[in-house]
């Protein structure tokens, strides 16, 4: 129980620090989100790492955050050294394949995270080969494939590639951290 505590307590911290920049950048009039990723200009680049904090609009927040907190924790279920590393390799190959790959806008949210995590449980029960780690990949799959279709460029406005690419760093993640 201690251990649950713990991950409770770092999500409504991450929660938090999200909707407090969001607060932020509506007050500003959305002047945060120039520290979102522009595909190919140097001078973005370290903005992956800031992008995933950033939202268009409170309702863009909102849409990712439930899906983010839920699939963090499961992701947690794997240890501390996997999570971490899972994040990392997610924030590095979404952020990084969208600054390649990406159309020429302003790439924010969350949800590269979101899809990562996504592609990470989808895989990384499977690779476990472990009882209790394929049953929260089957129930993901079940309840949230879906999601899938989000790494097709449907809408505009909507980064599919933060999505694509996001997801495919949560395959690489399952694939290179699960034992």
């Amino acid at each position: 129980m201690p251990q649950l505590k713990k991950q409770l307590r770092f999500l409504a911290i991450i929660a938090g620090v999200l909707i407090l920049i969001e607060a932020l950048n509506l007050l500003t009039g959305n002047s945060l989100n120039q520290f979102g990723i522009i595909p190919r200009a140097l001078p973005y680049l370290p903005y992956i790492f800031t992008a995933p904090f950033l939202h268009g609009s409170a309702s863009h927040l909102i849409t990712n955050l439930v899906p983010l907190m839920l699939f963090m924790w499961l992701t947690m279920q794997w240890g501390n050294r996997t999570f971490w590393l899972t994040t990392l390799t997610i924030l590095l190959t979404g952020g990084l394949g969208v600054w390649i790959f990406g159309r020429s806008a302003i790439h924010i949210g969350a949800s590269g995270m979101v899809y990562g995590y996504f592609g990470f449980l989808l895989l990384a029960g499977f690779m476990s080969r472990k009882v209790p780690y394929l049953v929260i990949s089957v129930l993901v799959a079940i309840m949230y494939g879906g999601m899938l279709f989000g790494i097709l460029p449907t809408k505009a406005f909507i980064s599919f590639e933060y999505h694509l690419f996001g997801f495919i760093g949560g395959l690489i993640a399952a694939r290179a951290w699960v034992k």
